[in-house]
């Protein structure tokens, strides 16, 4: 698979590699109570990218709304000019 391509993955490694390699940590839109609700407001925060309003949360309760709400997590390795990619979704499972 080409590393320009996205790629899409459930592992929690993988996901927790990826993030952590580009400075970026697991947040919710502050003000979110109700977690079924959260699989909608969950990002991941990068200091270079930073929204307003973001809330940091542990790994362990960002994989516990992933998990809860049927999550997987797109991504790209590089732009296409090799570049590191910080683009990411989180999508419903199929």
């Amino acid at each position: 698979m080409n590393s320009e391509e996205p790629k899409i993955t459930e592992n929690h490694d993988t996901i927790k590699n990826w993030v952590e390699e580009r400075y970026g940590e697991p947040a919710l839109v502050e003000g979110v109570i109700d977690k079924g609700k959260a699989g909608e407001m969950l990002r991941i925060d990068f200091p270079s990218h930073s929204e307003k309003g973001l809330k940091s949360i542990s790994w362990e309760l960002f994989f516990e709304i992933f998990e809860e709400n049927n999550l997987a997590f797109l991504y790209h390795e590089n732009t296409l000019n090799g570049d590191e990619n910080k683009y990411y979704e989180l999508i419903n499972k199929k």
